[in-house]
């Protein structure tokens, strides 16, 4: 729910993100509340806290709250470009190689392209869609080529697009060992 509102739809609830995708603690809960969804401010911690991907931040002062990247509303996160490492992995379904070998990588609906800096990172978000794959990307190649990476506050590196030449299919076992 906190990723389809904080996100996607934050109106699905009746609220607003600010230009950067902060919306205040206060409101969230009282929002949350209002539309069914009982959340008390130890819970919305805990969730924060304990959430694998670390997809939530609380601004400094602990008053208020945002998604780290994977928006699909406009929202500007202020991330500065970074140089990135040698390389950089990304994990999809290999149902989608094709097209990712047509087009490359596209943020779609997203602001960015999702990168990881593990191979087994990758391999797990590959499984969420279907047979894994995972793809290694050049991307000290792209940066050198005028590219720009951003790493999000809980590390996933980030970039506009990836095109195809700056991949490589990585293979993936039958165990699901990359």
């Amino acid at each position: 729910m906190l990723s389809l509102v904080l996100r996607h739809q934050p109106a699905h609830i009746g609220l607003a993100l600010d230009s950067a995708g902060w919306v205040a603690v206060s409101e969230l809960l009282a929002a949350c509340n209002k539309n069914g969804v009982n959340l008390s401010l130890e819970q919305l911690k805990e969730v924060v806290r304990d959430n694998d991907k670390q997809r939530f931040i609380f601004s400094p002062d602990g008053l208020r709250i945002r998604a780290n990247q994977g928006h699909s509303v406009e929202i500007n996160l202020g991330y500065a470009p970074t140089p990135p490492p040698n390389v950089l992995y990304h994990g999809t379904a290999e149902r989608f190689l094709a097209s990712i070998m047509e087009q490359g990588l596209i943020a779609g609906k997203r602001h960015h392209v999702h990168l990881s800096l593990e191979k087994e990172t990758a391999r797990a978000v590959g499984q969420r869609y279907g047979k894994p794959l995972v793809l290694e990307v050049a991307s000290t190649e792209m940066s050198a080529a005028g590219y720009q990476f951003y790493v999000s506050d809980n590390g996933v590196w980030l970039t506009d697009r990836v095109p195809a030449k700056y991949l490589q299919r990585l293979p993936v076992g039958a165990n699901g060992a990359i």
